[in-house]
């Protein structure tokens, strides 16, 4: 009896079995039949055809295709490209103005994030850099023409770079400590007022060292040569000097000397009075004068010895209108001896100043022995 309900257990057992086994592969074909049907597609496979894709049918009638433009929700976005502003690129650094030396200027640039109006930096640097004791030059970018532009009180405009920059060497000497920190400390000082970047402030010792070494070069060659009119007895009228000196193309400058200029505008030799009062406009009028010097200022002029003949010559001319004697400082008649003399030694300053690439006449040696 027992057998019997065992026999009749497993058989019930198996039975179960094989329905549940058939059951889910009726499950499984159907779930195949339903993916065919949404994954079928009417169109040819170009893998598998290649051939029929190569050679489509024309349509009928000679009608051209449409083909849709129409995108698949499903199809991938195509990124779009759009041109990029000005101010998603990053501006590089400029380098530092021509019209600059490295041997004679300290220079700092400062970049400004948003565009800066040229009136608004004019006025604090004039609060922060003021009584500093060297020139100070400063300059804009203009990114538009890829330029620097010099500034003055009168520039305008607003941009993004700015370059400025203190002359470390002149007749005065070389820049000091106390002049060094200043320049640097205002800098610093205008730059946090825009919130603007300095891009570096140089190097105190070695600028301090620069600066005494050229200044030191500059003493070698700093020289003026004068030749001095005196009366015979009658002192010269102001009257008549100016006239003299205005027939020799010199005009009077606010330095109280009459200048003879090139083309370009660069003084060539001055005229002077031998005493202490200054020449003006006014006490030409009634000035009366035992004396009056020609000066060449040997490192500020580009031909030397053709600078000096002609003086000689201007002076020539004045000396025998006034009736007076063209001698040298100790008083002594300068003859041509003395002339030869002059015209080896301005040769040889020039020479030596062009050994060291600071040619005479330049801009930068005007900068350097400038007042």
């Amino acid at each position: 009896m027992d057998s019997e309900l065992q026999i009749a257990l497993i058989g019930a057992g198996a039975a179960v079995v094989v329905l549940i086994v058939a059951y889910n592969k009726w499950q499984e074909r159907k779930h195949r039949r339903h993916a065919e049907r949404a994954f079928k597609s009417e169109h040819p496979d170009i893998l598998l055809e290649p051939r029929e894709m190569a050679e489509p049918a024309e349509p009928a009638g000679g009608v051209e295709p449409v083909v849709s433009e129409k995108v698949s929700e499903d199809a991938a976005p195509q990124p779009v490209r759009r041109p990029v502003s000005e101010s998603a690129t990053r501006r590089g650094t400029p380098a530092v103005p021509e019209a600059l030396d490295a041997r004679a200027d300290c220079s700092v640039l400062i970049e400004s994030i948003e565009a800066l109006e040229v009136s608004r930096l004019w006025a604090a640097q004039r609060q922060q850099l003021e009584g500093l004791n060297k020139p100070v030059q400063w300059f804009a970018f203009d990114d538009g023409a890829n330029v620097w532009r010099a500034l003055t009180e009168h520039s305008a405009g607003a941009y993004h770079w700015f370059c400025v920059a203190v002359q470390t060497v002149d007749r005065r000497g070389p820049i000091g400590e106390r002049d060094f920190a200043y320049f640097c400390e205002g800098v610093q000082r205008i730059a946090e007022q825009f919130l603007a970047v300095p891009a570096g402030l140089p190097a105190r010792a070695d600028t301090l060292s620069a600066a005494a070494a050229l200044d030191r070069l500059c003493a070698e060659v700093d020289v003026q040569i004068g030749l001095n009119i005196v009366s015979r007895g009658q002192a010269f009228a102001g009257t008549k000097l100016r006239g003299l000196a205005e027939a020799q193309g010199m005009v009077l400058g606010p330095d109280g000397q009459f200048h003879a200029r090139d083309d370009d505008g660069n003084t060539l030799f001055m005229l002077g009075n031998l005493e202490a009062t200054p020449f003006t406009a006014e006490n030409l009028r009634s000035l009366q004068t035992t004396g009056i010097t020609l000066v060449i200022d040997v490192p500020r002029v580009t031909h030397g010895v053709q600078t000096f003949d002609r003086m000689m010559q201007v002076a020539n001319q004045l000396a025998e209108a006034l009736q007076g004697s063209v001698v040298d400082d100790k008083r002594h008649p300068l003859g041509a001896e003395a002339a030869a003399l002059i015209r080896t030694q301005i040769a040889q300053f020039h020479e030596r100043m062009a050994d060291q690439a600071i040619p005479a006449g330049s801009p930068l040696a005007r900068r350097l022995f400038a007042a």
